[in-house]
């Protein structure tokens, strides 16, 4: 048992604890990219059938990510503490500054994907004073914690820049502990080393985790590993479909009772043929402009009828809504078939998918604002308890009926327009501090007043990253 007590124990533990992890992760990486498990074949299968194993592979995982991903996606932050005028904080100045609107999406895919990933919040080496955000692949990093279903911020973590395919390669980690990042080699023969470290300038390793589906004991669930069994019943589904058109679906021709015709030469000796060195047989040409005659009358002629392929055409649907259901993704989405539908019939189809996204917004959600909350801190400023992370609205409804309710919530509820701006969709957080801009240099009271109201509001508690 490595000394946990010491940086290179540590190293070695959490070494050792990501290897027996890989190969769980390593088969989800695969079957993500197309690299499945072949369809069942004879142990006698010809270059012919494993061809058609290899083309039977109908990779419909990245589907059942990407869906549900591209409903995701963090546009605006806001804090408690910005009171009603709209301004941009200083973590979302930070997200910004580290192209967060186009890397969250890697990080929550690989969430969706493993069940967990992980973001780093680091001082730049070469620029202290400027946060990096940083996305981890699973495969990459573990994490310890006291509870793993409750803990925000880990004990301790490691994240490796590879991992080794043979015992005593070395590779490049980083180990992060309470407040120190040490940059160690791990995996070779002489046990990890320490080559270098710096402070991290946190209370608890700035790690924080991603895992849209987790249970009370801390395990986490993805959406490809359930999967995987249907995927290979489609694959093999996929792969008999293939043999049956490629060799019976076509109609074959019979003759009984009839002898062949030889080959002859000009003197009327048969022909043989220099490899099996039997007589050659003229070949019987038919076609839908030939008529096949016999000169004996016991001759028949019938035919075979082609293997039907709609019972492997209905189990390649029956499969990919087993898959449907089992993910909440609709059906429709994974085969193509949508007919015209309105708006509101969109919607129904898509109210699982809908769920689905609005329980992965509140556990993503809460990891997002974790993150700029440590940015926070990083800029000298307390965290935000009450602050949020707004999400861009994907939902299937027409611009005309949402602005037509917004405007009624404004005239029968009283509900302040500015505060129903964010939800317009298309409208971005820069939209609505444009807006309100406008707005307040076109109203001097009203400027007034917003700035009196922020001079008013109560500090906010101080909150600490490894606050319960």
């Amino acid at each position: 048992m490595p000394d946990t007590n010491t940086p290179e124990g540590l190293a070695e533990l959490g070494f050792t604890r990501l290897k027996s992890e890989r190969e769980r992760l390593d088969r989800i990486d695969r079957y993500i990219r197309g690299d499945h498990d072949g369809p069942y074949t004879p142990r006698s299968a010809t270059d012919e059938y494993k061809l058609l194993a290899k083309r039977a592979i109908t990779n419909w995982l990245p589907l059942l990510v990407k869906t549900p991903a591209q409903s995701l996606a963090v546009e605006g932050y806001r804090r408690q503490s910005d009171g009603p005028v709209t301004q941009t904080p200083a973590e979302w100045e930070a997200w910004q500054g580290n192209r967060m609107d186009a890397r969250q999406a890697p990080i929550m895919r690989a969430a969706l994907t493993y069940g967990q990933s992980f973001v780093t919040v680091l001082p730049d080496v070469a620029d202290p004073a400027r946060t990096v955000i940083k996305g981890v692949s699973p495969r990459l990093m573990y994490a310890a914690y006291d509870d793993p279903a409750a803990d925000e911020l880990p004990l301790w973590a490691l994240q490796v820049e590879s991992v080794p395919t043979q015992d005593g390669v070395e590779t490049r980690a980083w180990l992060f502990d309470a407040t120190t990042v040490y940059d160690v080699m791990v995996g070779g023969k002489e046990g990890p080393k320490v080559i270098g470290s710096r402070p991290h300038g946190f209370e608890r390793p700035p790690v924080v985790r991603f895992a849209p589906d987790i249970d009370l004991e801390g395990r986490v669930t993805g959406v490809v590993e359930p999967m995987i069994p249907i995927q290979d019943r489609v694959n093999q589904t996929v792969f008999d479909l293939l043999v049956s058109q490629t060799f019976g679906s076509f109609k074959v021709r019979t003759i009984s009772g009839m002898a062949p015709e030889f080959v002859r030469d000009a003197d009327g000796e048969l022909v043989y043929d220099s490899t099996t060195g039997k007589p050659k047989v003229v070949p019987i040409q038919a076609d839908a402009s030939r008529f096949l005659v016999a000169p004996d009358p016991d001759t028949k002629f019938s035919q075979l009828d082609e293997t039907p392929l709609a019972g492997f055409l209905e189990a390649i649907e029956m499969g990919a809504k087993h898959m449907a259901a089992a993910s909440q993704v609709p059906a429709f989405h994974l085969l193509g078939s949508l007919i015209n539908l309105s708006a509101e019939a969109l919607a129904a189809a898509e109210a699982a998918l809908s769920r689905a996204i609005d329980e992965y917004q509140h556990a993503l959600g809460e990891s997002w604002e974790l993150v700029l909350g440590l940015v926070a801190i990083r800029g000298g400023q307390e965290m935000d308890p009450h602050a949020r992370v707004q999400w861009k609205d994907m939902a299937s409804r027409s611009l005309s009926q949402t602005v037509d309710a917004l405007g009624k919530a404004v005239t029968m509820l009283q509900v302040p327009p500015r505060a129903l701006w964010p939800r317009i969709p298309g409208v971005t957080a820069t939209d609505v501090e444009e807006w309100a801009q406008m707005q307040e240099q076109a109203d001097p009271a009203l400027k007034l007043a917003a700035s009196m109201a922020k001079a008013v509001a109560p500090p906010l508690a101080e909150v600490t990253p490894n606050a319960a």
